[in-house]
């Protein structure tokens, strides 16, 4: 079995990775720095499920409420650590106190609108923690890695569906010019260090925990109170939606190959397969709720791209890789686990 260093472990995909790598008898270090983009109690929570431990927590003052967590949690198998990738001594911690065999790089900025508010916060953590990360890397002699991208890379490509292979030169927001970087970043390092490394381009990732920033979480939440929703542009422009156990699998295929091929640096699509409209994704969403939504029709925005769909070709040859649940089927799941969500939250007022 092997320990693996799980960069933003407590997010959205990151928990979902690490109950997953647990399951498989592995140890994890999970590194998050809880950061403020969104409530922290919604990160505690995912720590909390990932480890199948009672959600209820009593919340006081984040600093303290951080600090007992990471004393809960805290197991021969299941490491939190409260650190911000951008702290070099706090990087070269995580490797000298927990020696990791690998990396699984989730942790980032996220948000296509969020990047053009402010850039300079998304290049500090997603370019330059990127980099503090691989130097500790290749310091501490850890030569396998796995790193999150972004379909945002392709920018709005005409060529249906997105290769690995396409042009990524036009980058059409602050965030998609930093995921880039991390591939740039990732191929240096291969050449130079030899660091082993597999980049993932996401594909729209959607399913329980989801961040309650993102569309699908905002939306459900929205019609289930009554109130409007942000519609921009006329529903036509569409996304390659992917479940996130589709992407955990396709992950984990990712660790298995790049530890067991030497001289490795791919970049491979994950996506869900098939792509949905967004006036489709708010009907499949009416339909779980029973209700109508209520539209706040508003023009498109700057750095949204048109349309994403993803090329899967690589990643069934390299990873065996291939999506297993359909739109409906995931949002289904979706709905179930938010609706139990919503009504424990409303139990705890």
């Amino acid at each position: 079995m092997s320990t693996y260093l799980v960069t933003g472990g407590a997010g959205f995909i990151g928990s979902h990775l690490c109950e997953a790598l647990l399951k498989d008898g592995h140890t994890v270090v999970n590194a998050d720095n809880f950061s403020d983009t969104y409530d922290y109690r919604f990160k505690v929570r995912n720590v909390l499920e990932t480890l199948g431990m009672s959600p209820a927590f009593d919340y006081r003052e984040k600093d303290e409420d951080l600090s007992r967590l990471r004393s809960l949690v805290r197991s021969e198998r299941y490491r939190l650590e409260i650190a911000d990738i951008r702290d070099g001594s706090a990087v070269e911690a995580l490797f000298r106190t927990h020696k990791p065999d690998a990396v699984v790089h989730l942790a980032a900025m996220p948000g296509v609108r969020a990047s053009i508010a402010d850039p300079l916060l998304f290049e500090d953590v997603n370019v330059r923690g990127t980099l503090q990360l691989l130097e500790r890397m290749r310091a501490h002699g850890v030569r396998k890695w796995v790193c999150a991208s972004s379909s945002s890379v392709y920018g709005n490509n005409r060529k249906i569906p997105f290769a690995e292979a396409d042009p990524v030169e036009q980058p059409i927001s602050l965030y998609a010019a930093t995921k880039r970087s991390c591939e740039l970043m990732a191929y240096t390092y291969s050449h130079l260090f030899g660091i082993d490394g597999m980049v993932l381009r996401f594909f729209t990732v959607y399913g329980e925990r989801q961040r309650p920033d993102l569309a699908i979480r905002k939306f459900a939440e929205r019609i289930e109170r009554g109130e409007p929703i942000p519609f921009y542009g006329d529903g036509s422009t569409s996304r390659d939606y992917t479940y996130v156990a589709d992407i955990v699998r396709g992950i984990r295929s990712a660790i298995r190959y790049v530890e067991r091929h030497e001289d490795v640096c791919e970049i491979v699509n994950l996506g869900g397969n098939r792509t949905v409209s967004l006036a489709r994704m708010v009907e499949t969403l009416e339909k779980e709720w029973g209700a109508q939504a209520k539209l706040d029709r508003q023009p498109m925005q700057p750095g949204d791209v048109e349309r994403t769909c993803a090329d899967l070709t690589k990643a069934k040859k390299l990873l065996g890789y291939e999506p297993s649940t359909g739109f409906e089927e995931g949002i289904r799941k979706f709905a179930a686990w938010l609706k139990a969500e919503l009504a424990w939250q409303r139990t705890e007022k």
